[in-house]
């Protein structure tokens, strides 16, 4: 990131075009006890070599652990992203584009947002996808916010317990002023899987949509038919937050097994894990729920010459436009990010998608095998629950591994546990290793 000051000139110029005396009147609306009235403690200035070496020597002060040596997931997966993603990125018709609200000027962006939606339609087996939102737990909000649209009069929404916890947290905060009544349904001790009987007493003519996540927060993959014939006997619907997208290059998709919303994360595809984010959240429905889709829509149509040509559509329903019959709050997406995932997608294709989604599945079938102490028995793709106090996670980060997640902070019954990812990135050698100083 490059630093341009601007000199005392450049503010003159600047206050004088906006017709303000003083920067001090540009700050006139903070309240005089919250300035800080004096310069801020700083060191003397540098020059930009001797900047960059203390800045260097403070980066060392960091313990950096490989990403081959991290075994977390929960959410943030690690995949490796091919050079071509970053390249085409940088280009600056991407890096610069800003929302494409002129069509006769953004043919490009526009393009890349409907092949977006389209990847996502065909992930997901759904009709529909608006162009992307800020990640997957606020996504999951959006559902059940549109669930109480479309079933006016319910204000029941049911969550599994195994849901990521970020996501139920969202949709309580989202929630909170609605009036929504939140019910969370436990899942089975022994699978992993959200509790069917548990679901069934939950669900009554109350319940506006049942929420679950697939695979789950315990890495489990869920019954989603039988989830969603639940939810339709009450004519509720069912939403399928999916936060390991690459799972849909080799599970069923949640369109085909009777979701009527998918959403969660696409950061699996063509972004780094950066400390959790940013996100690519998706959404996608069935085309029933095409006016109340949040965020925005692309569509294809013609222009006066019959040319193919794409435009934002529906837009009417955007805040920016009309708030009053704003269907969300969402009115902004994370275009850049979900650009990165189509062209990871476009560059893996079909077939790519599969291997690589095999791939993930089988080195963690290995890692059960090796690593042991599976805590549930419900099928997983490539992340699971062993048994795992705090004397082993303590070996394995002193032989230099982080060995997964420990689930007792979000399941208290659950202490003693680890939830552990492995993609790619773990080969055979690492995940012996890993087994070793767990064991040791």
């Amino acid at each position: 990131m490059r630093y341009h000051p601007h000199t005392d000139a450049d503010v003159r110029r600047l206050l004088s075009a906006i017709g303000a005396p003083s920067l001090d009147l540009l700050f006139d609306s903070i309240p005089a006890p919250l300035r800080l009235e004096r310069p801020l403690r700083l060191p003397p200035p540098i020059d930009e070599h001797a900047l960059l070496d203390q800045l260097g020597a403070l980066a060392e002060k960091n313990r950096a652990v490989p990403p081959e040596r991290v075994f977390l997931g929960a959410g943030a997966y690690p995949h490796h992203v091919p050079s071509a993603v970053d390249q085409l990125l940088l280009r600056s018709e991407f890096y610069t584009a800003y929302t494409p609200y002129q069509p006769e000027l953004a043919q490009g962006t526009l393009q890349a947002i409907f092949e977006y939606q389209t990847l996502v339609c065909l992930l997901t087996g759904l009709d529909v996808s608006n162009a992307s939102m800020y990640d997957g737990a606020t996504a999951c909000a959006e559902a059940a916010l549109l669930a109480l649209r479309l079933r006016r009069g319910r204000r029941k929404v049911v969550l599994s317990r195994a849901l990521h916890p970020s996501y139920r947290d969202v949709v309580r905060s989202y929630l909170a002023a609605s009036g929504a009544e939140v019910v969370l349904v436990s899942f089975d001790p022994k699978t992993g899987r959200t509790d069917p009987d548990a679901l069934a007493r939950a669900i009554d003519g109350q319940t506006a949509i049942v929420l679950l996540g697939s695979p789950n927060f315990l890495g489990v993959v869920e019954d989603v038919r039988k989830a969603a014939d639940a939810a339709h006997a009450a004519d509720a619907l069912l939403g399928v937050a999916v936060t390991e997208a690459l799972s849909l290059g080799l599970l069923q998709p949640p369109g085909a097994l009777g979701a009527d919303l998918a959403f969660g994360e696409l950061g699996s595809f063509g972004n780094g894990t950066t400390f959790g984010g940013p996100g690519v959240g998706f959404f996608a429905a069935r085309e029933a729920h095409l006016r109340q889709l949040p965020g925005r829509l692309c569509g294809e149509t013609v222009d006066a010459d019959g040319r193919r040509a794409y435009v934002l559509t529906l837009s009417t329903r955007e805040q920016h436009i009309r708030r009053q019959a704003a269907t969300s709050n969402i009115c902004t997406n994370h275009a850049l990010c979900a650009l990165a995932s189509t062209i990871h997608l476009a560059l893996l294709g079909k077939a790519g998608l599969r291997e690589l989604a095999l791939l993930n599945f089988r080195r963690a079938a290995y890692a059960r095998s090796v690593l042991g102490r599976r805590r549930f028995a419900g099928p997983v793709f490539n992340e699971f629950a062993i048994e795992a106090d705090a004397a082993a996670l303590a070996r394995a980060r002193k032989a230099g591994f982080v060995a997964g997640l420990p689930l007792g902070r979000y399941y208290p019954e659950l202490d003693g546990c680890s939830l552990v990812c492995v993609t790619e990135l773990h080969d055979r050698v690492r995940i012996d290793a890993l087994a070793e100083a767990l064991r040791s």
